[in-house]
């Protein structure tokens, strides 16, 4: 027996499907699909969250540049350059040791983009009937589910 999957809710082998205290064997398998399910709460958090922290890493750099042109038009009208560039270099090595600062906020956001936006189901049809087998929002561990399914299916048919 191969095990394709495997995680503390879905198990998915050669022989059989378990999700949920239900074990269905492939056997009896005809058909496998995914489809999106309604949002819930936990997933629209997340992409709000998502949505506030790119408005968060995208505003610094926006107000600097808003004041950087601010100090270049008051350079140019006032005839201080040397005060202005002096001002912009403190303001770029501040920026640049500061930039090891952003692998938290960055990691944040690929962890929610990696987890998905949206709920996925996987089903299966067996002895005519419609089953869901599976329902989450993460993204990674879905596709894992569906990949193995997938695999564990084509092995088993091509025994046939």
């Amino acid at each position: 027996m191969t095990v394709y999957y495997r995680d503390g809710a879905v198990q998915v082998t050669s022989e059989s499907i378990r999700s949920g205290g239900r074990v269905i064997a492939l056997a009896d398998v005809t058909y496998v699909w995914h489809a999106r399910g309604r949002a819930t709460l936990a997933v629209r958090g997340r992409v709000l969250g998502r949505g506030i922290l790119v408005l968060l890493l995208s505003l610094p750099p926006l107000v600097a540049l808003l004041c950087v042109v601010s100090l270049v038009w008051s350079a140019q009208e006032r005839g201080e350059w040397k005060l202005a560039l002096l001002i912009l270099a403190g303001c770029v090595v501040g920026a640049l040791a500061l930039t090891p600062f952003l692998e938290v906020p960055l990691s944040w956001l690929d962890r929610s983009y990696e987890r998905g936006s949206q709920v996925h189901e996987l089903w299966v049809q067996h002895h005519g009937q419609e089953e869901l087998l599976v329902r989450t929002p993460d993204a990674l561990r879905f596709g894992q589910i569906y990949r193995a399914v997938q695999r564990a299916v084509e092995q088993h048919t091509d025994r046939r």
